[in-house]
């Protein structure tokens, strides 16, 4: 079976939010492998997530990570990026 590199935008909760505290949340993640993670400015002192997680290519995959990144209390909401297929 293939493998998916699967890539998200986080968004804290508010502008107050822990970030470094988000991010070791966020590698606490069990569903899938953590490729790489960056902060990413968004102005104003607010400041995203972009997780990236290596997972099979199942059905509902991406669904899954993103369930499990929304229940991190800290998260303001999250969307899929990406899906690429890895060789």
């Amino acid at each position: 079976m293939a493998e998916v590199l699967i890539t998200f935008k986080v968004m804290p909760k508010d502008a107050d939010t822990e970030i470094d505290a988000l991010i070791e949340d966020i590698k606490g993640i069990k569903t899938a492998k953590l490729n790489d993670l960056e902060k990413i400015p968004i102005g104003f002192g607010l400041v995203s997530v972009s997780p990236s997680f290596i997972t099979n290519d199942d059905e509902g995959g991406a669904d899954k990570i993103e369930s499990e990144i929304r229940n991190i209390s800290s998260v303001g909401s999250t969307e899929v990026v990406e899906i690429t297929r890895l060789l």
